[in-house]
């Protein structure tokens, strides 16, 4: 029984190693190419939500990348890009907005889903290589694609169900912040446009939700949270 698991077992000790050589690789990249965030007028919106967290500060560092993007990353750490704080200072992003990117960000943090991720990468990568190697013996040159296509599949779907997730943790502090879920709404409103993501790839092999589907589950939750 050992020896027919043991090929199984080998790939999610590689899938294993794997994933925390790439997140360390990739925590320490980020601290060479970030420095820390100062911005007077999102100060104040950051210490907001430091106030309804209970925080003496929210530390928030700016990656040096062109693409708008927030991320956080596996060490708990907030990066905007510089991309993101370019398109703030030229009027096209406002403080609020940032502040509910921040807030999204920090949600992924709290809610534990860099860890999760880890998990269900490792987890992904050595089914990806369980199908690999099963069809590519009675499919011989499809059945890396497939197996491709399954993996990738249900890594974007996790992936959806994390970012719905964050967005209500979201909502959730900026309307006790007193920003309000407007800034939210508004940003995702213009944010393929910024992103340069108006064209997108087929439902299940999205990452993040709709636009319009994560609006409408923001207003749902507010609405709830107001009525009771």
């Amino acid at each position: 029984m050992i020896l027919r698991l043991l090929p199984f077992l080998l790939l999610v000790l590689w899938a294993v190693v794997a994933t925390r050589f790439t997140v360390r690789r990739m925590t320490a990249d980020f601290e060479k190419r970030s420095v820390p965030l100062h911005e007077a007028a999102l100060e104040n919106e950051l210490k907001k939500l430091a106030q309804v967290l209970e925080l003496p500060s929210i530390s928030v560092r700016v990656l040096d990348v062109e693409p708008i993007n927030g991320l956080a990353a596996a060490d708990g750490r907030i990066y905007l890009t510089r991309g993101f704080i370019e398109a703030y200072r030229r009027g096209l992003v406002s403080a609020p907005e940032l502040a509910a990117v921040i807030a999204h960000e920090l949600g992924h943090v709290a809610m534990g889903h860099a860890r999760r991720r880890m998990i269900d990468f490792t987890g992904q990568s050595a089914l990806q290589m369980a199908l690999i190697l099963q069809l590519s013996r009675f499919l011989p040159f499809i059945g890396v694609l497939i197996a491709n296509v399954i993996t990738a599949s249900l890594a974007a779907r996790l992936s959806r169900r994390d970012e719905y997730e964050a967005d209500e943790w979201a909502s959730a502090l900026l309307i006790r912040a007193g920003i309000g879920i407007d800034p939210q709404i508004s940003l995702f409103q213009r944010l393929d446009h910024l992103t340069g993501m108006n064209k997108r790839p087929p439902a299940w092999l999205m990452s993040h939700p709709a636009t319009e589907q994560r609006i409408a589950a923001i207003r749902d939750h507010a609405a709830r949270w107001q009525a009771t």
